[in-house]
């Protein structure tokens, strides 16, 4: 895979985001720097599953971005909420507080952009995605995460999210992310695309992530059922030492728990 070459499409304006213009893998060939300043104004928020009206501001092409929002934390959900309301160019169209009730939004009010937690309950975000796709709905999914793992990031891209940015963003670059999304775009955080395009590259031969021998000790530990502090003694490793490993390998797996690091280990043939 060739080098990806960066450049900044307008630069008198701030880089908040990174689009990548092609499917993962492909999309990490060509990353854009994009930045554009999102305008704030009245606010408004709702319970998860009531419908809302956005600003009045006309958005893309005369239109109003319409959008559903999903997140179990009713703080970070509502603060976004009101941030894409106050851009004047979106119409937050449901909220959900799960992905079952997020998929159900999703296919009943068909919305340009889905804006999901990547670990939502019932189903996490990645599935919500893989939903998407497979009944090929129009809707764009755009992920976010307390988890930035160039693992995780990958999975998201490669399952069909058209981005992903972390929690930590400031709510201009999420109502920049989402605008992008809607206009066709894939959005990358820039902060860890170098990570994710060093992830491209060494799944570019072989799907299956590349382990350490230690990582691999401790994954077959886990698939055997030891708990971490089992794991520790049998290792002679301290506890704070194994999570730490632990959290690693659930980043190259793209996973956040023992149960799933344990079935995707064994769909790419890293244990029996």
């Amino acid at each position: 895979m060739s080098a990806c070459a960066v450049t900044s499409s307008d630069p008198t304006r701030p880089a908040s985001v990174i689009r990548a213009t092609h499917s993962v893998p492909t999309r990490a060939r060509e990353l854009v720097l994009v930045g554009r300043e999102a305008a704030y104004g009245s606010s408004a928020s709702v319970s998860p599953r009531r419908t809302m009206v956005g600003g009045t501001m006309p958005g893309l092409s005369g239109k109003r971005v319409t959008v559903v929002v999903a997140d179990d934390h009713p703080l970070f959900r509502e603060g976004v909420v009101r941030a894409l309301v106050a851009s004047g160019q979106v119409e937050v169209v449901a909220e959900a507080d799960d992905g079952r009730a997020a998929l159900a939004d999703i296919r009943e009010h068909a919305p340009d952009v889905a804006l999901l937690d990547y670990k939502l309950p019932e189903l996490d975000g990645v599935a919500v995605v893989n939903a998407v796709v497979r009944e090929q709905l129009a809707t764009r999914v755009l992920l976010v995460s307390a988890y930035t793992d160039s693992g995780i990031v990958y999975r998201a891209l490669e399952t069909g999210a058209a981005g992903f940015l972390p929690k930590e963003a400031k709510r201009e670059e999420i109502v920049d992310g989402v605008l992008a999304c809607a206009r066709g775009e894939n959005v990358v955080p820039r902060d860890i695309a170098s990570s994710l395009v060093s992830e491209i590259r060494l799944r570019r031969n072989d799907d299956a992530p590349v382990l350490t021998a230690r990582e691999q000790e401790i994954l077959h530990l886990i698939a055997a059922g030891k708990s971490l502090p089992e794991i520790a003694k049998e290792l002679y490793l301290g506890l704070t030492t194994v999570k730490t490993h632990v959290q690693h390998l659930y980043g190259k797996l793209g996973v956040s728990d023992r149960a799933a690091a344990v079935a995707v280990a064994m769909r790419r043939g890293l244990i029996e």
